[in-house]
C-alpha cells in the first residue's frame, strides 16, 4: 500500500468516523445472531462442548458485506510470509490492527472497517459473553489480524494464553460458493489435556472451515490447546484472527489485578515451570559415564581393539590418523564439523533399504496409540512431537496421568536388548544406538574433539510428515555439573534420512525437517508467534536475510551425515515441523554429552620442550 507523510493534526481530522448506530451494527450480521433462542441454544452447546468450551456459527455476517471484505483484503492488503519454529503463515502488515488508521488507508477498506466495528461492538461482545459465559469483554482493547494460509502453512499446538486475552475467534474467508474440503487441510484442531498445561498428543476434534463461519473459544490457561492443520493444496485459506480481552480500567466489568493474575498463568510461564517439566518425555537426562573410563590413560590415537570394532560400521576414511587430525583442526577452529558418508557404504546402503521399505510398505503411525515398541512418542505437543527409541523398555502409559509415576524410573538405556525390536529396520537402528553409546565411539570423539565425555544421552528419532517437530529450546544455563566439566554440550546428529539421497527433496527447506541453531537475543519468545513484534520472538528467522547473523547453523535433512557441534546455553535449537508433502520422514540419531577438556596442556608441553 502506498504511503505519504501526514501531519498529526491532518491525520486526526481524517480519521474515519467509526460511530455506527446499534441498528447499523445489527445490519452487518446475519439477523439470526440477535435471536434470544439462537443465543441460548448456542450457549448450551458451548457449555457441553469438548475438549473445552468452544463453539462455531455458520453464516455469521451479512453475506454481501463479507464478500466485499474479502475483495478489499485481496486487492488492498499485502501479505508477508512469516515463519518460525511454530508456524508458517502469510500475515498482513500495517493493517493487522485497524485502530487509528487515517482516511487514506481506511477509504480503501470501508467494508473491513465495518466488520471490525461490528465484531467489537457492544451488541456482539454481549452476545459472545452470554454464549461463552466468559464474563464482560473489552470494547477498548481490540486485537485483530488478517492471515492467509497457503500450501504448506500451519500453526502448531498452543493455548493462546497471552496477556489479557479472554476469547479467541477466527472468521473464515476461503473462496465463497465453494466448499473447503477436509482433504485440503487447514482445519482448526482442538486438543484435550492429560492434566492442566499438558496437552494430549492427539487432537480430540477438528473444524473444517467454510466461508462466513466463525470459530471461538474461551482462552483457558493450560486447557485451550489447539492448532491449525497444514494446508495441503494450492488454495488460499483466508481468515481474520482476533481476540476479545478482559475489560480495561474504566470499562464495565473491570477488576483490579485481574490482568496481572491472567498474565501469571501465561503459556510462557507454564512452559518454564519445573513442575510441569516432569511431564516432558524423553527426559533431558544424560547417563553418567564411569569415572574409570574417563580417567583411563589415552595415547592420543585409537588402539587396535577400538579400530577393529569401529571398522565394522565407520567409513575407513574417518579412521585414518591423517583424516582424524584434519577433523580435529576443523572442529577446534569452528566448534562444529559436518562429516559426510560417516557409515561404511555397504552398511549404510543396507540401512537405507530397510528404512525405505519401512516407509513404503508400513507407512507411519498416525496417533500415539499406534506407536509400538521399541518406539515411543515425545510429548507434550506444545513443545515437541516425534517418535524415538531411547533403549529403555516402555513400562508405563504415556497418555494418562500415570505419567507422573514414570519419573521415578532409574532404568538405563540398553540398545543391546534383543527384546526391544522385532523389525529388521528397528534392529539396525538399535545397533547404531549401541555404536554411538560405545566406549570405542567415545574414544573416536576424543580424537576428533579433544574432549572427554562424562555423561551421554542417545536417541534414535523419526519425524513423520504432517506430524512431528521440536519447538525452539535452550539448554540449562548451568550445564557443567562440577569444576572439571565445561559449561557446554557436545552434540551430534547422525542424519539418516533415506529420501535425502536426492538433495532436491529437502534442500529448499519448504518441506521443513531441518535442524536450526540460533543465538538468543535475551528476550522471551512468544510461543504463539502471532501479532507480536519480531524482536520479541527469537524463534523468527529470515531465510532471505543474508546479513542476519542470529542463525548459527542450519542442517537440512541429509543421508549418512554426522554433524558435531559444541553448544553453549545461549544457543537455541529446533527441528522444523515436517510438511505433509515431504517425500518421507526425517530419520536421525541425536546425541548429547557433558564433557571435560581432554586435550594436552600446552604449558606442560612447553615445559617439556625446554
Amino acid at each position: 500500500m502506498s504511503k505519504r507523510v501526514i501531519h498529526e493534526d491532518e491525520a486526526e481530522a481524517k480519521k474515519l468516523n467509526g460511530s455506527f448506530a446499534k441498528e447499523d451494527v445489527k445490519q452487518f450480521f446475519n439477523s439470526k445472531i440477535w435471536s434470544s433462542d439462537f443465543q441460548s441454544d448456542l450457549q448450551r452447546s458451548v457449555a457441553e462442548s469438548q475438549p473445552y468450551r468452544w463453539g462455531t456459527i455458520t453464516e455469521l455476517m451479512d453475506d454481501t458485506l463479507l464478500r466485499q471484505v474479502r475483495k478489499e483484503v485481496l486487492s488492498e492488503i499485502a501479505f508477508t510470509k512469516k515463519e518460525t519454529d511454530i508456524y508458517k503463515v502469510f500475515q498482513s502488515g500495517d493493517l493487522a490492527n485497524l485502530s487509528g488508521l487515517n482516511w487514506d488507508d481506511l477509504s480503501r477498506l470501508p467494508s473491513l472497517y465495518k466488520l471490525r466495528s461490528g465484531i467489537y461492538s457492544e451488541q456482539f461482545r454481549d452476545a459472545i459473553s452470554k454464549i461463552t459465559g466468559c464474563g464482560k469483554l473489552s470494547g477498548v482493547k481490540t486485537d485483530m489480524s488478517i492471515n492467509t494460509y497457503n500450501k504448506g502453512c500451519h500453526l502448531l499446538t498452543h493455548d493462546d494464553v497471552i496477556g489479557s486475552r479472554r476469547v479467541s475467534f477466527i472468521l473464515y474467508l476461503p473462496e465463497p460458493n465453494k466448499t473447503w474440503k477436509p482433504q485440503y487441510g487447514g482445519a482448526l484442531r482442538l486438543f484435550p489435556s492429560i492434566v492442566p498445561n499438558v496437552p494430549d498428543t492427539d487432537f480430540h476434534c477438528k473444524l473444517v472451515p467454510q466461508f462466513n463461519q466463525i470459530a471461538f473459544f474461551t482462552v483457558q490457561p493450560g486447557l485451550s490447546f489447539h492448532d491449525v492443520e497444514e494446508v495441503r493444496v494450492d488454495r488460499q485459506r483466508l481468515s481474520i484472527q482476533g481476540w476479545f480481552h478482559i475489560p480495561q480500567p474504566g470499562e464495565d466489568g473491570f477488576i483490579e489485578g485481574e490482568q496481572a493474575e491472567t498474565e501469571a498463568r501465561s503459556t510462557l510461564q507454564q512452559l518454564q515451570s519445573k513442575e510441569l517439566q516432569e511431564f516432558d518425555f524423553p527426559k533431558p537426562t544424560r547417563e553418567n559415564i564411569h569415572q574409570a573410563e574417563q580417567d583411563e590413560e589415552f595415547a592420543g590415537e585409537l588402539d587396535g581393539e577400538t579400530l577393529k570394532y569401529l571398522s565394522k560400521y565407520i567409513n575407513p576414511l574417518y579412521l585414518h590418523k591423517e583424516n582424524l587430525s584434519k577433523l580435529n583442526v576443523s572442529f577446534s577452529e569452528e566448534s562444529i564439523v559436518e562429516i559426510n558418508n560417516i557409515l561404511k557404504e555397504e552398511y549404510a546402503e543396507s540401512l537405507r533399504t530397510l528404512l525405505k521399505t519401512e516407509e513404503l510398505e508400513k507407512g507411519q503411525p498416525k496417533t500415539a496409540s499406534e506407536i509400538s515398541t521399541p518406539w515411543k512418542c515425545a510429548i507434550p505437543p506444545h513443545k515437541q512431537r516425534y517418535m524415538y527409541i531411547d533403549g529403555k523398555e516402555l513400562t508405563f502409559s504415556m497418555t494418562d496421568a500415570s505419567i507422573q509415576k514414570a519419573n521415578k524410573s532409574v532404568e538405563k538405556p540398553n540398545f543391546n536388548n534383543p527384546l526391544l525390536a522385532k523389525e529388521d529396520a528397528d534392529k539396525k537402528l538399535l545397533e547404531i544406538g549401541t555404536l554411538l553409546s560405545s566406549k570405542a565411539f567415545r574414544k573416536w570423539l576424543r580424537v576428533v574433539t579433544d574432549l572427554i565425555a562424562t555423561s551421554e544421552q542417545i536417541l534414535v528419532r523419526r519425524f513423520r510428515p504432517g506430524q512431528d517437530f521440536i519447538l525452539a529450546t535452550t539448554t540449562d544455563k548451568k550445564i557443567a555439573r562440577n569444576d572439571e566439566e565445561l559449561n557446554v554440550l557436545l552434540e551430534a546428529t547422525l542424519n539418516l534420512t533415506p529420501t535425502a539421497i536426492n538433495k532436491k527433496n529437502w534442500e529448499s527447506g519448504e518441506f521443513g525437517g531441518y535442524e536450526l541453531c540460533m543465538a538468543t537475543s535475551g528476550s522471551d519468545s512468544d510461543d504463539e508467534g502471532e501479532n507480536e513484534d519480531d524482536e520479541d520472538d527469537p524463534a523468527i528467522y529470515k531465510a532471505s536475510g543474508p546479513n542476519d547473523d542470529s542463525v548459527l547453523y542450519t542442517s537440512h535433512c541429509k543421508w549418512n551425515t554426522l554433524s558435531l557441534m559444541l553448544r553453549d546455553p545461549t544457543v537455541l535449537k529446533f527441528v522444523k515441523y515436517v510438511s505433509i508433502n515431504a517425500k518421507g520422514s526425517r530419520w536421525d540419531v541425536s546425541c548429547q554429552w557433558n564433557v571435560k577438556d581432554g586435550g594436552e596442556d600446552d604449558e606442560d608441553d612447553e615445559e617439556a620442550a625446554k
